[in-house]
C-alpha cells in the first residue's frame, strides 16, 4: 500500500511539473519562431542592399533583437486600437480562431479591467465556508444577477465545474492572477493564498464585492 502511494505521489508530482513547464516551453517556442522569421526577413532585405550580416555577426544579432522588441511593442500598441478589432473580425471567420484566442487569453495575466480573469471567493455550497474559483468573463449570466464561476480540479486542473452564482455571493481577490490560482491548485492547498500573494489573512468583508469591482472598472 505504501509503495502504491509513493508511486502515485511520484507520478502526480511529475504531472504537476509538466503542467508548470508547458506554458514556459510554449512561450519560448513561439518567441523563437517569431525571432527566427524576423531575422531571416531582415537578413534578406539587408543582403539586397549589399550588407552581409555574416561579416558583422554581433552587430547583426543586436540589431535583430532591437527590431524584434520594437515589433512586439508596435503589435502591443495596435492591440489596443480599432485596427486590432478589424483584424480580429476578419480572423474570426476562420474556423477555430475564436476558440484558440480565448484559450490563449486565459493565460494572459496582463489583461486588465473588464477583460481580466478574476480570482474570486464564492459562498460555499453548504451553510459554512467559501470556494476559490475563476471568473473568465464579467458578462452577466443568462440568469439575471448571476455570473459564471469555474471551480477547477486539484492537483491537475485539466477539468472542473461551472456554476452560475449570484453577484452578492462573489468576492474578488484583488491582485490575484490566473497564475496564482494555478500555483494554489497544484499545491493542493499546501501553499495557501496568503503565502502566494504574500499578504495577511482577511475576513470576507475585507474583500471587494463583485458589484463594487465591476463599478470601479467600468470603461
Amino acid at each position: 500500500m505504501r509503495s502504491n502511494n509513493t508511486i502515485k505521489h511520484f507520478i502526480n508530482t511529475m504531472i504537476q511539473g509538466l503542467f508548470w513547464l508547458l506554458p514556459i516551453v510554449a512561450t519560448i517556442i513561439i518567441i523563437s519562431w517569431l525571432y527566427t522569421n524576423i531575422e531571416n526577413v531582415l537578413g534578406s532585405m539587408f543582403r539586397l542592399i549589399g550588407f552581409m550580416p555574416e561579416k558583422y555577426l554581433f552587430l547583426w544579432e543586436a540589431l535583430a533583437v532591437v527590431v524584434f522588441l520594437i515589433i512586439l511593442y508596435i503589435l502591443g500598441h495596435l492591440a489596443r486600437t480599432k485596427l486590432a478589432n478589424l483584424f480580429e473580425y476578419l480572423f474570426s471567420k476562420i474556423p477555430g480562431y475564436t476558440t484558440i484566442r480565448e484559450l490563449v487569453g486565459i493565460f494572459n495575466s496582463s489583461k486588465k479591467g473588464k477583460n481580466q480573469v478574476l480570482v474570486v471567493a464564492i459562498k460555499g455550497f453548504g451553510n459554512e465556508g467559501y470556494n476559490i474559483g475563476l471568473m473568465y468573463s464579467q458578462k452577466e449570466s443568462i440568469i439575471k444577477d448571476h455570473y459564471t464561476i469555474t471551480l477547477s480540479m486539484s492537483p491537475i486542473p485539466n477539468g472542473g465545474f461551472m456554476f452560475e452564482i449570484h453577484k452578492d455571493k462573489i468576492y474578488v481577490i484583488e491582485n490575484a492572477t490566473f497564475d496564482n490560482n494555478l500555483q494554489y491548485l497544484l499545491s493542493m492547498g499546501v501553499k495557501s493564498f496568503t503565502e502566494i500573494l504574500r499578504i495577511e489573512p482577511k475576513s470576507i468583508d475585507e474583500f471587494t464585492p463583485l458589484c463594487e469591482w465591476i463599478k470601479n472598472n467600468e470603461g
